[in-house]
């Protein structure tokens, strides 16, 4: 694992009193980190550019919603670590190109796409993942009425600038959009240093979407093209974990394999049980909810530097 210092520690501030509110003045088409609750909460993409961590709550569970934008990584963890709870912020390192947290407790520093501490007091310790799911703004408001999004705050954020000293925020802005919208990858890439990381796949594209998801010693990535190619359903076993994949127009979603059939009309949407269920929410027409699986979004190049290159769903 390479680990390195490219920007100074909270150069990229996290959001440790976060706001929430039914508006939203972005885009239908914005991508948003949800989770589910009472009430549910949508986290934009847009705004995580910007910060990379939310240290939140939801329901009385401590979370750390966190997002790598070099590795299209979007995971939620619990911030419970025994009898701690941590508080999570951005060490200014990467590794293998990956947002390295820190934690104020204890200094002690955590691969953000693995939830691994890699150094410090609790080096060998993990996070749990929790469920959430990454869809779109306009998806979330129709799946979740009574949802609430995460509000903009007043920050300066090393992302919004050209050089390492942090910069007024303009969350109307993407400071990575020449980045998702090229084929290279990694900090060289977004950077355009042109000191490229070298990809010798042909089946996979380095930016490929997939979803993670671990069970016991297993971990298996659910790359989109192949979920798609599949009909966009997979029922398959992680470990001790029988789990369902479905694919939608914008993303990748996970349930606990449930005791019936699902299928997926011409429309995206899931069928079963005499039903139809919502492949965003898991939600069916009569009411009853599938149980949504802890799970990772990435890129299939952080999820190959995690677990190999044989650790794919084929």
């Amino acid at each position: 694992m390479n680990v390195r210092q490219v920007i100074p520690r909270d150069a990229i501030p996290s959001i440790d009193d976060p706001e929430f509110d039914t508006d939203y003045a972005g885009d239908g088409t914005d991508e948003v980190v949800v989770v589910e609750g009472e009430p549910t909460k949508a986290y934009p993409v847009r705004i995580l550019n910007y910060h990379e961590v939310v240290n939140d709550d939801v329901d009385d569970i401590p979370l750390a919603v966190t997002w790598c934008p070099l590795c299209g990584s979007a995971v939620v963890y619990d911030r419970r670590v025994d009898d701690r709870t941590l508080t999570f912020g951005v060490s200014g390192k990467l590794a293998d190109d990956d947002l390295v947290m820190y934690d104020r407790e204890t200094d002690s520093e955590w691969k953000q796409s693995l939830g691994h501490c890699i150094s410090g007091e609790l080096e060998g310790e993990s996070l749990s993942v929790v469920p959430a799911s990454l869809t779109t703004y306009a998806e979330f408001e129709d799946a979740y009425s009574d949802g609430t999004v995460l509000q903009p705050t007043v920050a300066k954020s090393e992302a919004a600038s050209k050089t390492d000293e942090p910069a007024d925020i303009d969350y109307g802005t993407n400071p990575y959009q020449s980045y998702f919208e090229t084929d290279g990858f990694g900090l060289g890439a977004h950077r355009g240093t042109g000191q490229q990381r070298e990809w010798t796949r042909t089946d996979l594209d380095p930016k490929t979407v997939v979803l993670g998801i671990e069970g016991g010693n297993d971990a298996v990535g659910f790359p989109l093209p192949r979920i798609e190619e599949a009909g966009g359903l997979v029922v398959t076993t992680v470990g001790d974990r029988e789990v369902v994949v479905v694919s939608t127009h914008d993303g990748l979603h996970a349930f606990e394999n449930p005791p019936f059939d699902l299928d997926v009309t011409d429309d995206g949407r899931l069928v079963g049980d005499g039903t139809h269920w919502s492949a965003v929410s898991g939600q069916s027409d009569d009411g009853r909810s599938l149980t949504r699986g802890p799970s990772r979004r990435l890129f299939a190049f952080a999820w190959q530097d995690d677990h190999g290159g044989e650790s794919f769903y084929k």
